[in-house]
């Protein structure tokens, strides 16, 4: 049986890091938005997930040119189809706040981004199957309430706002779930870049380590969505300058310790699914993003988003409950699958 408090501990850790890196998007001036996220799409995408397979995998690029090139093309297809996810990401922080944006794309992502492996696995407990299902739907509910909470908070902020202010908001919240939707994607592209991860496995690197090489080749295909949407707008909106004018470096520097965070979490989470064994990619992805959307939300609140907003902070606050109630559970159905001893197949580790 798995210890399973130590693969717990680090998968809070990497919910830490997610939770907090979209606070950085909160201080983009005076960058232009598209410069900002360029600077980031660059520090999360290519940058830190090359050095470190560089560093923990040798000879990566080496192994990479063996790997089969439909796998190579699907699983950066689906990193670059999670990039537009990642695009909205930025565009919902401006239009509706940290604490609602967190709360549907995080909450939608883990619902329904963990059916994904689920659907995978062979000769799982009925109950832990059980215990799965029920955390997720909980994990919806919360994620639901908090939606409603959102919305109640920003009718009460904006009473008086123009209608072109409340269309801004809906639009923001549309673009939310379509962002929730597209992230779940993520563990798609991971499970088509295994066998990647199988081939540098089979040279004598650990598996957590050979992970990397499967971040590598979906991230560059998110890379190239969201560096090339970053370039044109540069271009379209004259907003090059921004990058070195008077004061710049702080924009730089939110935007870099921003993509520090993302991909920090994203090996954190690795590491932490690995040590769960069997159900590592179906519990640890919606208990990551679960605990960071509390940890989110509790950062909103101390940022003071939800100033003023009365009974729709008791919305919210009953929310984070219901999400914490969601993780016990997906924490419990692992228990429950570590005491089942049906034999072992196609086991597949993903990451957020």
């Amino acid at each position: 049986m798995h210890d399973l408090l130590p693969a717990f501990a680090v998968v809070a850790l990497a919910s830490c890091f997610q939770g907090t890196f979209g606070l950085g998007m909160k201080y983009i001036q005076p960058l232009a938005w598209e410069a900002w996220w360029l600077v980031y799409t660059v520090m999360a995408m290519l940058l830190l997930p090359i050095a470190c397979a560089l560093l923990l995998v040798p000879h990566v690029f080496r192994l990479l040119a063996y790997a089969p090139t439909p796998v190579l093309l699907k699983s950066a297809g689906f990193g670059f189809l999670w990039g537009i996810g990642g695009i909205l990401f930025g565009k919902c922080v401006e239009r509706i706040g940290v604490a609602l944006t967190y709360g549907i794309v995080m909450g939608l992502a883990a619902s329904v981004g963990s059916f994904v492996p689920l659907m995978g696995q062979q000769n799982l407990s009925h109950t832990a199957i059980g215990w799965v299902v029920v955390g997720n739907l909980i994990m919806f509910a919360g994620v639901a309430l908090s939606a409603w909470a959102g919305v109640r908070r920003d009718r009460l902020l904006h009473q008086g706002r123009s209608e072109s202010g409340a269309d801004s908001f809906m639009a923001g919240l549309s673009m939310a779930i379509l962002c929730g939707l597209l992230s779940a994607l993520l563990n798609v592209g991971f499970a088509s870049a295994q066998p990647i991860a199988a081939l540098v496995a089979a040279r004598g690197v650990s598996h957590q380590n050979a992970n990397l090489a499967a971040w590598v080749v979906v991230l560059i295909g998110a890379f190239v969505m969201n560096a090339a949407y970053a370039v044109v707008l540069l271009l379209r909106n004259g907003t090059t300058c921004t990058l070195t004018v008077s004061g710049a470096w702080s924009g730089w520097k939110w935007a870099l310790g921003s993509g520090a965070l993302w991909f920090a979490a994203l090996a954190t989470y690795g590491y932490g699914a690995a040590m769960m064994g069997r159900l590592g990619p179906v519990v640890g992805w919606p208990l990551l993003l679960g605990l960071a959307l509390i940890l989110s939300n509790l950062l909103a609140v101390r940022a003071g988003e939800w100033q003023g907003a009365g009974q729709a902070l008791r919305y919210m606050c009953v929310a984070l409950l219901v999400l914490l109630t969601a993780c016990c559970c997906l924490g419990y159905s692992n228990r429950v699958l570590q005491s089942y001893s049906a034999p072992v197949h196609g086991l597949v580790v993903l990451s957020c």
